[in-house]
């Protein structure tokens, strides 16, 4: 083994960076401003009274004796603080109500309210009056809106009856861009501390963590641990809508699989899963190295196919530019696909011919088009060019086209043009917009947190012809994709992956 090779190199040049940046993280928490922080502690909480439930014995002289009400009071100090290196302003506090802040003294009653601020911040005195919002009621008080500079502070000694020290007193209120948040020292004027505990914490295990990987990385034998790579030759054809995806993933398995080799051959997923079910049956040695990727589920009379859901897609209806509509309704649609509208001014649009541009019978996309939003057939084909009506006797010019590339292309560039396409696509191309379906959007987020009903959507299948082996390299990429880095892949791509939490519910 070479100590000094450039793998080891790189691992201690790591963990130097990794101890280098934790302290530059320690620099930055103590000089560099951080968000809007109001802080607040206990600094006392003792029995005045003589009850001594709380176990806390006392004496008592003169008005503690006498007064009546007494034989259970507490005083409590409360001091509020600025304790981020941002001013905060009257207008910073994000409480309706004229007060901003309350504090709340569970299981006690407020008798009285001395306000105490130290030398140099008389001004803050001014806030503390009835108009400004102070003021109490049973176990809440009510806090004006201070102003506070950097580490200004003032302290609330509130008088109590009923209940025990020590029980629970919380500060609720919300500062814009910033946070209202319970201080742990309870010593009297201590500062604030320079960074949190959280902080402190993360800084101690990066830096454990990186110097133990770079301890590890050295000392390790050089042989590599096997990662369920398989080696020979796959083919991966059907669906054009999710092609990217799989080809992305193919570079990124080959790369860490050496002796693999994914061939990715994309036209349509009909063709595809017809094409992997004669591969099927001609192989005389099982199942074939041949995926095939469709847009929803195959047809119902290949029975030696076997499915595995990889992800969710959405798909998006696409219109020329110069079409104004934002949205359609599902309704408007069938009829512009039943041929029964031929101009976009009958939709409130512009006085322009409708052409439609659809992919060929074998497309998924298309076939998820029909069954999510048509629920019926596409007219006939009427146009080769989709310029020129080759049939006379057909309402509006249809033409069918080979890939979804093809389909953003034409509506892009011809007036009146609509056709259909897979999400992340159809937002990158120019020319062209994406239409809501009844008012809601094509979006992937809100479908996968269950927000929207838009339902041109469907989940990608990967079909095998009978199971694979599970040493095969169909096995393997199937794995990688569905379950292992290639998840990650999917997601960039605007797909919502199967085997995470959200997709399972979307993919059952």
């Amino acid at each position: 083994m070479e100590w000094l090779s450039a793998e080891n190199v790189v691992a201690v040049g790591t963990a130097v960076l990794g101890i280098v940046a934790s302290g530059v993280m320690v620099w930055y928490e103590r000089r560099v401003p951080r968000r809007k922080r109001i802080g607040y502690r206990v600094q006392m909480d003792n029995p005045i009274g003589d009850d001594v439930r709380s176990g806390r014995a006392n004496r008592r002289l003169g008005l503690f004796d006498e007064a009546p009400g007494m034989s259970d009071a507490t005083l409590v100090l409360l001091r509020i603080e600025n304790d981020g290196s941002q001013s905060i302003a009257d207008n910073d506090y994000t409480g309706r109500e004229l007060h901003g802040l309350t504090a709340v003294f569970t299981d006690r009653t407020i008798r009285g309210v001395s306000v105490t601020q130290p030398v140099g911040t008389d001004h803050l005195m001014d806030h503390f009056t009835p108009a400004a919002g102070l003021g109490y009621d049973a176990n809440t008080l009510r806090i004006p809106r201070v102003p506070l500079n950097p580490r200004d502070h003032f302290k609330l000694l509130v008088l109590l009856s009923g209940g025990d020290v020590g029980c629970d007193i919380r500060l609720i209120g919300g500062i814009r861009d910033g946070e209202v948040h319970p201080n742990r020292s309870a010593t009297p004027d201590d500062k604030a501390p320079l960074f949190s505990r959280a902080s402190r914490l993360i800084t101690i295990m990066l830096t454990v963590c990186v110097v133990t990987l770079a301890a590890i990385v050295v000392a390790r034998d050089d042989t590599p641990p096997p990662i369920g790579c398989a080696h020979g030759t796959l083919t991966v054809t059907g669906s054009t809508a999710f092609a990217p995806v799989v080809e992305e993933a193919a570079q990124k398995y080959e790369k860490d699989c050496e002796g693999s080799k994914v061939v990715v051959d994309p036209h349509g997923s009909t063709a595809g899963v017809r094409e992997l079910e004669a591969t099927g049956l001609a192989s005389k040695k099982g199942s074939p190295a041949v995926v095939a990727l469709s847009d929803g589920p195959k047809p119902s009379d290949m029975p030696q196919l076997l499915e595995n859901r990889i992800a969710m897609s959405v798909f998006a209806i696409v219109v020329n530019d110069g079409i104004h509509l934002k949205n359609l309704s599902t309704a408007d649609v069938r009829r512009l696909y039943r041929g029964e509208i031929r101009n976009w001014r009958q939709l409130g649009g512009p006085d322009v011919a409708v052409h439609l541009v659809s992919r060929d019978a074998n497309s998924g996309t298309r076939q998820v088009f029909q069954r999510r939003v048509l629920q019926r057939g596409e007219i006939a084909n009427s146009s080769v060019d989709c310029v020129h009506k080759d049939d006379p006797t057909a309402p509006v010019i249809r033409c069918e086209l080979d890939s979804t590339e093809q389909v953003l292309a034409q509506v892009a560039e011809l007036p009146g043009a609509i056709g259909y396409s897979e999400l992340t696509l159809a937002s990158g191309a120019k020319g062209l917009h994406t239409l809501q379906l009844d008012g809601h959007p094509p979006s992937v987020d809100a479908i996968e947190h269950g927000t929207s009903a838009y339902p041109y959507r469907e989940i990608e299948y990967a079909y095998t012809y009978g199971r694979p082996p599970a040493d095969s390299l169909a096995s393997s990429f199937l794995t990688y994709l569905s379950r292992g880095n290639g998840q990650d892949v999917i997601r960039t791509h605007g797909h919502i992956p199967c085997w995470t939490a959200e997709g399972m519910k979307l993919c059952a």
